[in-house]
C-alpha cells in the first residue's frame, strides 16, 4: 500500500518513520480529503491523493506541521475517552481519529475509516508522539536544504524592487541608509566580529562625527552592551533610535558622558526617551496568548459569553496599547525635529515591535512587500530577537522564556492592513503565511537568536547580500537553510499571487522627499535649551536627567505632545498612517485564530471579491481531490 502513495518530497536528512495510506483529513467545510498520513523525523505531513499530472510545493503549507509546532496530540475512539499522547504514553486502543493542536492555532484532524487501517493508525499515532518528544531544530544537525528544489519560472517583480535586504553585508546597510537620506549618519563596523556586543548585528548606524574609538567606550554602559543606534530617519529631520536600558552599575567618566551625549543629543534637537512601561511585558503577552488559544478551541465558551471571554484574555488590549504607543511616537517624529530613543531593558522584544510599527506608520516603503521583509530582517532578525525561545519551539527552553511578541506584531500589522488596505502592497493572506512560517523550523530566518548564533549554527560561508528567487542561482556556498522569503518552497505560484495587493500603493523606492513638514516656530521645544531630554508618557513630555548627568533635571514645564489623532491636531502629513485604536476598531484576527473552529470560519474566508475567489479555489481543490 505504501508504494502507491503520491510522491513525497522530503527535506535532506528527513526520514519517513511511519505512514498510513488511506487516511482522510477533515476539512473545515465538513468534508474530508483522502490521502496518506506520514510521520517523519521533522514533521507530520498529509499527502492528498492527486489527479495525474498535478504538482505540489516542495514544503506544502496547508497539509503539514513541524513536530515542534504540535502543542498537543489527542487520539480518540468511539469505545473510550480521548487520550492525550506524549512520548511516555502507552496507547491501549486503536485510534479512529487523531487531532493535532498546533501552536499557530491550527487544528489538524485525521481519521481512519477503514478497518484495515487499524495497525497503521496505531503505529503512526505512537510514532508522532515519540517523534514530537525527540524533535530538534534542523540546524542542530547542520543539515541543509541545498538539495533538490522545485523548478520555478523566473518571476517579474511588480513593484520595481527585486531584492529583500538581509542586512548581513555592509552593502545592504549602506544601501538602506542612502535610501533614508540620513545625512549625518554612517555605517560602523565596530561590531563586525561580535566582540563588542554578541547579540547586536555586525554593522550599526551611528553619528558620522562619532569615531569607533569613542563608540567603544559606550558599550559597557548598557545592558547586554546594546548601545543606542539609528533605526529610521524621518524625512523631516527626526531620528528614531533604539537601545537597551542603562547598566545599573555604570559610572561613566566625563569622556564617556561626552560620547553618550554626542550619540543621543549631538546637534539633532532634544532627545525623547520612550520606555515600555505602558506596554505589556513578555509575561503579559504570553498569558494573554495562552488564554486566547484556549478560547479558540471547540466548546471553550458558550456562544453568549464568547465576546466577554475574548476581552477577558486581554489580547486585544495589548494590541490597542501597542498601536496607541506607535501612533504617539510616529506623530512626535512627524511633527517635531528630535531624536526619539526606544529604551527597553533587553532591547530585544518590545523595541523590535515598536520600532517596526512606527516605521510602518511613517515610511511608505516599509508597506511594500520587499520593504516590509527588509524591515523584519533589520529590526527583528539582525537586531537579535530570540525567536526560538519566544516562540517556544525548543524543548530545552524554560517556560518563562516563551512570549509570542512577533505574532503580536503581526496582529498589529493586520489591524493596519484592515484599516488602510490601499496603503499596503501585501495582503492578509501574506501575513497569515508569515505567521505560520514563524512556527516552522525549516528556515534560518526564525531559527537563531542573533546574527552571531546564525553564523555559528551553519558553515560560515560568504552569503549573498540580498535575497533572490531560488531560480536566480544560489550556489552551494549559500547558507544551509533557506530564508523564509523563499515562498516558493511552501506556496504555489497561485497562492503567492494572493500575497500581493494590486490596489496597494507601491510607495517610494528612492530617497524620501525632503518636502515633509518641518517643526514650526511654535514648537514646544522653544526655550527648552540646547540639548534637553524628555520622557514620553501617555502623550506627556516630562523633563528627565540622563543617568550620567549630575544634578536634577532643568525645571522645564511638562509639555504636551499633540496627538494627530485628536480633533484640532491637524491633518497628518503625507504618508503618515494614524490608525484608530479605540475599542471596536481593533478586531479579532478571525482568519488566524479561529482556524480550530470550522463552524466559526464559514463565511470568514470571503470578505472581498479576492476572498470569494480564494474560497472558490479551495472548494475546487477539494472537489478534485475527492473525485480523483
Amino acid at each position: 500500500m505504501s508504494g502507491r502513495r503520491p510522491a513525497f518530497l522530503g527535506l535532506p536528512g528527513e526520514r519517513v518513520l511511519e505512514e498510513a495510506a488511506g487516511a482522510r483529513q477533515r476539512c473545515g467545510s465538513g468534508g474530508s480529503v483522502p490521502g496518506t498520513l506520514l510521520c517523519t523525523n521533522r514533521r507530520v505531513a498529509f499527502v492528498p491523493a492527486q489527479a495525474p499530472g498535478s504538482s505540489r510545493p516542495f514544503l506544502p503549507s496547508e497539509h503539514e506541521v513541524a513536530l515542534p509546532c504540535i502543542r498537543k496530540l489527542v487520539a480518540a475512539s468511539s469505545f473510550t475517552k480521548p487520550k492525550v499522547l506524549t512520548g511516555a504514553s502507552t496507547l491501549k486502543f486503536i485510534p479512529e481519529e487523531l487531532s493535532l493542536f498546533c501552536r499557530d492555532f491550527r487544528l489538524l484532524r485525521f481519521y481512519f475509516h477503514e478497518n484495515g487501517l487499524a495497525p497503521q493508525a496505531f503505529r503512526v499515532a505512537n510514532a508522532i508522539a515519540q517523534a514530537r518528544e525527540a524533535a530538534a531544530w534542523l540546524g542542530d544537525a547542520g543539515e541543509g536544504c541545498d538539495g533538490a528544489r522545485p523548478e520555478e519560472e523566473e518571476e517579474e517583480e511588480e513593484d520595481g524592487s527585486s531584492a529583500t535586504l538581509l542586512f548581513e553585508s555592509l552593502r545592504d546597510w549602506e544601501k538602506e541608509l542612502k535610501r533614508l537620506g540620513a545625512a549625518g549618519w554612517r555605517v560602523s563596523a565596530v561590531n563586525e566580529r561580535f566582540d563588542m556586543a554578541p547579540s547586536l548585528p555586525r554593522y550599526l548606524w551611528v553619528p558620522s562625527g562619532l569615531l569607533d574609538h569613542d563608540l567603544k567606550r559606550l558599550f559597557a554602559h548598557f545592558e547586554e552592551r546594546r548601545v543606542p543606534r539609528l533605526c529610521w530617519h524621518h524625512p523631516g529631520g527626526s531620528d528614531l533610535l533604539r537601545a537597551a536600558g542603562f547598566h545599573a552599575g555604570s559610572e561613566p567618566g566625563s569622556e564617556d558622558a561626552r560620547c553618550l551625549e554626542a550619540l543621543l543629543l549631538g546637534g539633532r534637537g532634544p532627545c525623547v526617551l520612550v520606555r515600555p512601561g505602558e506596554l505589556p511585558g513578555p509575561a503579559d503577552i504570553q498569558l494573554a496568548h495562552l488564554k486566547l488559544r484556549a478560547l479558540c478551541l471547540p466548546g471553550a465558551a458558550a456562544e453568549g459569553k464568547w465576546l466577554s471571554a475574548l476581552e477577558g484574555t486581554r489580547w486585544l488590549d495589548h494590541v490597542r496599547s501597542c498601536l496607541r504607543k506607535a501612533v504617539e511616537v510616529a506623530s512626535l517624529l512627524a511633527g517635531r525635529r528630535c531624536s526619539v530613543l526606544l529604551q527597553e531593558p533587553s532591547d530585544r522584544d518590545l523595541n523590535c515591535l515598536l520600532a517596526s510599527l512606527v516605521q510602518l506608520l511613517g515610511d511608505p516603503h516599509s508597506r511594500t512587500l520587499p520593504g516590509f521583509q527588509s524591515l523584519l530582517q533589520r529590526e527583528w532578525v539582525a537586531a537579535g530577537h530570540p525567536f526560538p525561545q519566544r516562540l517556544g519551539l525548543l524543548r530545552c527552553d524554560s517556560p518563562w522564556e516563551e512570549a509570542p511578541v512577533f505574532p503580536l506584531f503581526l496582529d498589529c500589522t493586520w489591524q493596519l492592513v484592515r484599516q488602510f488596505p490601499a496603503a499596503f502592497g501585501f495582503t492578509e493572506a501574506y501575513l497569515l503565511a508569515l505567521h505560520d512560517s514563524s512556527f516552522t523550523p525549516y528556515f534560518s530566518t526564525f531559527l537563531f537568536s542573533c546574527q552571531r548564533q546564525r553564523g555559528h549554527g551553519s558553515p560560515h560561508q560568504p552569503r549573498s547580500q540580498s535575497y533572490r528567487p531560488v531560480s536566480g542561482g544560489r550556489g552551494p556556498s549559500a547558507a544551509a537553510l533557506p530564508e523564509v522569503w523563499e515562498w516558493g518552497l511552501r506556496y504555489s505560484q497561485q497562492q503567492r499571487e494572493r500575497f500581493r495587493n494590486p490596489a496597494g500603493a507601491a510607495g517610494p523606492l528612492g530617497a524620501p522627499s525632503a518636502a515633509e513638514p518641518q517643526p514650526s516656530p511654535s514648537s514646544p521645544w522653544t526655550g527648552a535649551g540646547p540639548g534637553p531630554v524628555f520622557v514620553l508618557t501617555k502623550g506627556v513630555l516630562s523633563a528627565q536627567a540622563l543617568p550620567w548627568r549630575s544634578g536634577r533635571p532643568s525645571p522645564n514645564n511638562s509639555h504636551w505632545a499633540p496627538s494627530l489623532e485628536e480633533p484640532g491636531g491637524g491633518r497628518p502629513p503625507p504618508g503618515l498612517l494614524l490608525p484608530c485604536a479605540a475599542g471596536p476598531s481593533v478586531q479579532l484576527w478571525a482568519r488566524c485564530y479561529l482556524r480550530g473552529l470550522p463552524e466559526a470560519q464559514r463565511g470568514r474566508f470571503a470578505p472581498s471579491p479576492a476572498g470569494l475567489a480564494e474560497e472558490l479555489l479551495l472548494l475546487q481543490d477539494r472537489l478534485s481531490a475527492l473525485t480523483a
